[in-house]
């Protein structure tokens, strides 16, 4: 009988702990953190007075935590879609405000908003369905207007497109360009307008114009290899042949031109400029760190060749060289956004590169998916578990290989801290972290668990 009671008193203290073993593993691998409930309001209300101040990257940060925390609460998609289009960043506003709809769709702000956004990406008949749901829910004075003077300008809109079609199937490119101005001056970011006007610009030999057309569809559209192939076109017809996607062939080219004048110093310095940037440009970077040297010994001040240099640099991942040369650039060249752009970027790249690299740990590039990143993460992970090793040397190295592999996956698959990286920040060294309390807490709480004797982590992994 004094074993049965044992044995029902283990059984019982068994069943009392399993929930909480539970709980600590679902919050490990499902990111239910401790205390998110009682953090969310505390994050949208420091992002709203961030907003208000004007401090918009601290301020997403907040609104990201809070949808992280809530993700039925519609205010924080809204107020996070808010700080997105402060900042710029329409695409990423309009899932959120999708979002917002999704889960209030009475949300008169949130719908009028896309309807806008939806408008200005020349999705009309979307725009114009946001718009009348608008005069149907009740809306204020202020937000009926607006509605309605949306929905008149989309209409309009809607002829003009059938007009412009129809002027450009009859070759009337004069007239196609003139009617699809007013469309882009609402319409600004529609693809497929500033596609058809660069057509018309094309066949009016006004190039330039129709190279500030494509250049901007190439960025609005992902992967707009049309719009690529068109402008190495023009760029080649042109004659600037560094601008087309014949690099190789540039380079030739601007080779002959020395030999024929060998003597004339400002030809052959113009052609090792052009060669300089074309190598630069097809990433033969040790050929153009030594071309761009050659001019930059004549004409130290040369801007051009700098910047190319810089970028060579960059390529090779000679960090600090490539950061002087922007700088130098910069002193002769003020307000170059390039300039700005490119040491920026080097010093971003510098900073990460004396620290942990969590793309390179696992193996990724830069743009992957959450999917392949957690793909990759569990082919490391099984191939580097510290119980596949015996000897002891091996078992340390692995062990220390697994908590960056799992470090790794834990920065990159959280959309807060993957920006935070990207960013030139590293989310799990507490001394970057200064300010930011949110995540350093949740790691901690980990503190002490690791079984292997180092880093935050403590769980056994079974893979399936």
């Amino acid at each position: 009988m004094m074993i049965m009671v044992s044995l029902d008193h283990v059984a019982h203290k068994i069943l009392t702990y399993i929930p909480y073993v539970l709980v600590l593993i679902d919050m490990r691998f499902e990111g239910v953190k401790c205390g998110r409930d009682d953090s969310v309001d505390n994050h949208m209300e420091m992002g709203k007075k961030l907003l208000a101040a004007g401090q918009l990257a601290d301020a997403l940060s907040h609104f990201h935590a809070a949808v992280d925390g809530d993700s039925n609460n519609y205010m924080a998609f809204y107020r996070r879609a808010t700080v997105f289009l402060a900042m710029g960043k329409s695409r990423s506003a309009l899932p959120d405000l999708s979002k917002v709809i999704e889960l209030k769709p009475d949300f008169t702000s949130a719908r009028l908003q896309r309807g806008n956004l939806l408008l200005k990406q020349g999705r009309l008949d979307e725009a114009e369905s946001d718009f009348k749901k608008v005069l149907k829910t009740n809306p204020s004075d202020k937000e009926e207007k607006e509605a309605q003077s949306q929905l008149t300008k989309s209409d309009e809109i809607q002829r003009l497109v059938a007009h412009a079609r129809s002027s450009f199937d009859r070759h009337d490119y004069v007239t196609a360009a003139a009617q699809l101005d007013t469309i882009i001056e609402t319409c600004v970011w529609d693809v497929s307008s500033r596609e058809m006007r660069a057509e018309c610009f094309i066949q009016m030999e006004e190039m330039g114009k129709a190279i500030s057309d494509l250049k901007a569809t190439s960025k609005l559209k992902n992967d707009n290899t049309q719009a690529f192939y068109k402008l190495s076109t023009i760029y080649y017809k042109l004659g600037d042949h560094e601008m087309s996607l014949k690099y190789e062939d540039a380079v030739s080219k601007y080779e002959a031109v020395m030999k024929t004048e060998p003597n004339v110093q400002p030809f052959s310095l113009l052609a090792k400029q052009r060669i300089c940037h074309a190598l630069s440009q097809s990433q033969q970077t040790s050929r153009a760190i030594s071309v761009c040297s050659d001019v930059l010994q004549t004409d130290p001040e040369n801007v051009s060749a700098l910047k190319d240099r810089a970028e060579a640099y960059l390529q090779d991942e000679q960090y600090d060289e490539a950061i002087k040369d922007y700088e130098t650039a910069g002193k002769h060249s003020e307000n170059d956004r390039q300039v700005s752009e490119g040491l920026e970027r080097a010093q971003r790249l510098l900073k990460q590169s004396q620290k942990r690299d969590y793309y390179k740990i696992l193996g990724v590039k830069r743009t992957a998916q959450k999917k392949e990143i957690i793909k990759a993460y569990r082919k490391l992970a099984q191939q580097w578990h510290p119980d596949n090793f015996q000897d002891p040397e091996e078992k340390k190295k692995a062990e220390k290989k697994f908590i960056d592999i799992v470090q790794a996956k834990e920065v990159l698959t959280d959309p807060e801290m993957r920006t935070k990286f990207d960013h030139g920040e590293d989310p799990m060294d507490p001394q970057s972290q200064q300010g930011h309390h949110h995540h350093q807490h949740f790691h901690q709480g980990f503190q002490g668990f690791n079984p292997f004797g180092s880093g935050p982590f403590n769980f056994k992994f079974n893979f399936n």
